[in-house]
């Protein structure tokens, strides 16, 4: 249950909002004045605070100055509640580091929308999202709403492309943002001699090529279909206008951009100071964890050159390790070559 700590001088207003905010299902915890106000938030580190600006002791505005000088609940979302309407004095409530400005009278249902809507980006905020595209999934539907991602990804044009074919190469420049809606891919980069490393896969729900959109550059790797594949296409003006009218996903997408980066550095060092048995057995649980269905049996039913561009050697090697992981019983290898990992613990804590 969200805390709530609400801030206001007046007995009816204070209790009147706070009756309505308990029956919503919000804890809520209540303060008379200013200064009783910064005490219970140091105290209980509420998830959201609602605070009224004319009030004895300690006003609004130092409620906020006060709470900005503590590291645990400086970034709590703020809503200023206030009969003050002039322009002047809600800019000053927003330049102090204020969310949300509510003005008196206001009904129950502005301010609930209003306190939804900052829980939400809290939530967002606080959650860790994976380093790679999928995370990305998560910051529109944990930012904006479920709605809004259906919304931003629902009514685009469909292409569909056959296995192996390419989706963007590394050189061209990005115009648009593909989103998987059925089958798997890869991102990869090549050397001069032809030979593949990938460096991402992707299932369906995933955004594919957003860093290059990003930053802005051209593509710095390429994508191909691993199987027969579905992709939606959202223009690059969409994309933009995604980030340029909502701050708080645009600060998720630059804290992915960051996490993106640390995995490329763990994957650069796995491949340069691991075995050739622990590169296959990570490429194994890489396989699995992206690509295996709940209370499905999981198969590998991948070539052998594609599975060694994913563990970052030769296909030789590659064959070999797997053959003595069959012989450990930790893998089993069908007729068709497809592989069914027996034992996932033991390869997850494989020595290096």
């Amino acid at each position: 249950m969200k805390k709530i700590l609400l801030i206001e001088d007046n007995d009816d207003i204070r209790n009147n909002t706070a009756e309505l905010l308990e029956l919503s299902n919000y804890k809520v915890i209540v303060a008379k004045n200013g200064k009783e106000g910064v005490e219970k938030a140091i105290e209980y580190a509420p998830d959201l605070i609602i605070c009224d600006i004319m009030m004895p002791v300690l006003d609004g505005y130092g409620v906020l100055h006060a709470l900005h000088k503590n590291e645990n609940i400086k970034n709590t979302p703020f809503i200023f509640l206030t009969a003050k309407t002039d322009h002047d004095d809600m800019r000053r409530g927003m330049e102090a580091g204020a969310d949300d400005y509510i003005t008196k009278p206001f009904n129950g249902t502005e301010l609930l929308n209003a306190v939804d809507s900052r829980l939400r980006k809290l939530d967002a905020l606080k959650q860790e999202w994976l380093p790679g595209p999928e995370g990305i999934h998560h910051v529109i539907e944990s930012s904006l709403g479920k709605e809004a991602l259906l919304h931003f990804t629902e009514g685009r044009n469909i292409n569909k492309y056959k296995k192996k074919q390419l989706i963007y190469a590394e050189g061209n420049h990005p115009n648009r943002l593909y989103y998987l809606i059925k089958g798997k891919a890869k991102a990869y980069k090549t050397n001069d001699d032809g030979k593949e490393l990938v460096t991402e896969l992707f299932s369906p729900g995933e955004f594919i090529g957003y860093i290059a959109l990003l930053e802005g550059t051209n593509y710095k790797d390429s994508a191909k279909a691993l199987e027969d594949t579905e992709i939606a296409v959202i223009p690059k003006e969409d994309f933009d206008d995604l980030l340029n009218n909502n701050p708080g996903v645009m600060k998720k997408f630059l804290q992915l951009l960051a996490k993106n980066i640390s995995s490329k550095e763990d994957q650069l060092l796995g491949i340069a100071y691991h075995s050739l048995r622990k590169k296959v057995a990570e490429a194994l649980i890489l396989l699995h964890r992206k690509f295996q269905k709940k209370n499905e049996p999981f198969v590998i039913d991948m070539n052998r050159e594609s599975l060694a561009a994913i563990a970052g050697t030769a296909k030789e090697s590659l064959i070999r390790t797997l053959c003595d992981f069959r012989d450990e019983h930790l893998i089993d290898i069908g007729s068709n070559g497809a592989i069914t990992i027996l034992n996932l613990p033991k390869i997850e804590h494989l020595v290096n």
